[in-house]
């Protein structure tokens, strides 16, 4: 097989593979924190939720948290929050967290990340 056969092959068949649907939510710091915990958990910690919207069986909770007041990395000091909406279980188990709103962090990019992965 030429190696133009080849390459072509192994795109068509990479492309393929992100065709394919699993259920399991793209993996992020936050995600990969969260998911499979109770909801309870992050709602006693960070602020109950505001909103809430039956979607099937799961439930869609609005919610925002984190008011605070940090210093980014320039220096300067901004107030900041996080919202999002996340997706819960009939079991209560939180099984998808979406960032509505964000703002740039005093670390990085995010402070939704930066506040929701802290142990």
């Amino acid at each position: 097989m030429s190696r133009r056969a080849l390459v072509s092959t192994a795109l068509i068949a990479l492309s393929l593979t992100a065709c394919t649907t699993t259920g399991i939510v793209a993996a992020n710091p936050i995600n990969t924190r969260w998911v499979g915990r109770p909801a309870g958990e992050l709602f006693a910690k960070y602020n109950p939720p505001l909103t809430d919207t039956q979607d099937g069986s799961n439930t869609i909770y609005g919610w925002r948290g984190g008011y605070t007041k940090i210093k980014q990395q320039g220096g300067k000091t901004v107030s900041v929050s996080c919202a999002a909406k996340i997706t819960v279980s009939e079991d209560y188990v939180i099984k998808n967290i979406q960032i509505t709103g964000d703002h740039p962090g005093a670390t990085s990019a995010s402070y939704c990340t930066e506040l929701l992965t802290k142990p």
